[in-house]
């Protein structure tokens, strides 16, 4: 029996459909993303932590991000270049034994003014989505979200 490269054995034919792996993926990410929204919902984003290391994510990258505006649009084609993969490759290295699932796939809104939907939305990984959503909370721009669900109440 050869031990050759992970899956080298797997032939079209014998592979099972991945069709479920990518539904329970699915399904783990819109739990997510309802979960952040429910809690931003009940708690002004700048009155949450998001990890016992927020103040530590939010130094760090103010440090190797000091031009990010949290209040702009992301520009995705930015963070996806070649650079910026580099770059976040590099931040998110440090939080690899850290923090639970940091580089596990996830969804994180493109702008801090808007809710989750199909056209603000990006796919980024865990530590991306902590990087910009706590220096989102810290700088008070997703408390809209508390009041508004506040405000629907009364």
């Amino acid at each position: 029996m050869s031990l050759g490269p992970a899956g080298a054995s797997l032939s079209p034919e014998q592979a099972d459909n991945f069709e479920d792996i990518e539904k329970q993926f699915a399904v783990k990410v819109v739990q997510h993303m309802s979960t952040y929204w429910s809690i931003l919902e009940k708690i002004p984003g700048s009155k949450l932590r998001l990890t016992k290391f927020d103040d530590e994510i939010y130094e760090h990258f103010k440090k190797e991000f000091p031009n990010f505006d949290a209040t702009a649009t992301i520009n995705e084609d930015e963070m996806k270049s070649k650079e910026g993969k580099e770059r976040w490759r590099n931040f998110i290295s440090a939080y690899e034994k850290k923090i639970d699932d940091f580089n596990f796939g996830t969804m994180l809104r493109s702008n801090p003014k808007f809710e989750y939907g199909e056209k603000d939305t990006i796919f980024a990984v865990r530590m991306q989505f902590y990087a910009i959503e706590i220096v989102r909370n810290r700088e008070g721009l997703n408390d809209w979200v508390h009041e508004k669900a506040n405000a629907e109440k009364k």
